[in-house]
């Protein structure tokens, strides 16, 4: 390729994490995460309301102390986890062809930024890859609408991809199962969980087609074009692609959301009903998987592999085993490469 040939940019962009544990940068990080209309889809005062004056101030100190449990000499795991997935990229990538870039939807590094760079690259087309491989409003759908927002006040606008989302990707599950297959060769267990970041029924319902969403085993027992950008609908299609792939019995996996937020209803079952469910049955060794998340973060180690451990055993659980998230691993790497070249 000639050097002074336009490249294509690529935007890696996550969720988003503070820029330390100390409480005001926590502070900060909730209040621009929970203002997302997408995220909390209140009308603006009220939202407004009940982020600055009960969720931020109350919630930011303990949050702030549940980072602190994550955060390592490199800080935080998503970030660092999202760096060397971006570095790793930039090596399978062709140089001369592509320029890579990651970003966080909230806080640093900024898509303002990340797009910026691409922009001053004078790329002539940009891929944005968010990554969340289910896709939902909140996540996929707020990343779209922040790069639009920045797009639209450029004199020029290269042409833009969105990956929406990949829970089918052979290369995807390949990367799940090589990591949760380590694990079940070493130990055998009673049952396989599949937690996945929870979700408002409201917005579940909002994205329906035609009255399709019954948030039940007969909409999302099977995955179609009604509901292939169904939240719920694609967790329960990623479980099933898992267990198939993992060669696990289907009668011991149960697919689960976490992370409640508030007393409106969020997509069943909760994990911590699964967790009690599952104690009372007298079952004694749990492997959880988290596949939402494709970097570990706090609500992986820390929800997932701490307090839901600790409840299980408080139970009379004995064993609650957490499989590591896809981080950098290089069959992840080769899936993020694998979507990049298919969306040149």
């Amino acid at each position: 390729m000639s050097k002074n040939k336009a490249k294509v940019g690529v935007l890696l962009v996550n969720l988003g994490t503070p820029d330390s544990t100390a409480t005001a940068d926590v502070r900060k990080y909730l209040r621009e995460f929970l203002m997302d209309g997408r995220v909390i889809d209140f009308p603006f005062i009220p939202r407004w309301m009940l982020v600055n004056l009960i969720i931020a101030p109350f919630r930011s100190p303990k949050s702030a102390k549940e980072y602190r449990k994550v955060w390592t000499e490199r800080g935080s795991p998503l970030l660092f986890h999202t760096e060397d997935l971006r570095d790793k990229l930039t090596e399978k990538l062709d140089p001369s062809t592509y320029v890579v870039e990651m970003a966080m939807r909230y806080q640093t590094p900024s898509i303002e930024q990340g797009l910026e760079n691409l922009n001053k690259a004078n790329v002539k087309k940009i891929i944005v890859l968010p990554l969340f491989p289910q896709y939902a409003s909140a996540t996929n759908g707020s990343v779209v609408d922040k790069v639009m927002e920045i797009a639209r006040g450029w004199q020029i606008i290269p042409n833009i991809t969105f990956i929406s989302n990949f829970v089918d990707h052979p290369l995807f599950l390949q990367a799940w199962a090589e990591i949760g297959k380590e694990m079940i060769e070493a130990q055998e267990y009673d049952r396989y969980l599949f937690s996945y970041h929870g979700l408002p029924e409201r917005q579940i319902r909002k994205g329906s087609v035609d009255g399709y969403c019954q948030l039940s085993d007969k909409c999302c027992g099977n995955y179609t074009k009604k509901n292939q950008f169904c939240y719920r609908g694609q967790c329960f299609h990623t479980t099933r692609l898992l267990t198939e792939k993992l060669g696990l019995p289907e009668e011991k996996v149960i697919t689960c959301f976490q992370s409640r937020l508030g007393k409106d209803p969020w997509i069943k079952p909760y994990t911590e009903d699964i967790i009690k469910e599952l104690a009372s049955q007298g079952i004694k060794k749990v492997l959880v998987f988290s596949p939402a998340f494709v970097a570990d973060c706090l609500e992986t180690t820390v929800e997932v592999g701490g307090e839901y451990k600790e409840e299980f055993e408080e139970l009379g659980g004995e064993q609650w085993d957490l499989v590591p998230s896809l981080n950098s691993s290089d069959t992840w790497v080769e899936c993020v490469k694998d979507l990049v070249l298919t969306n040149t």
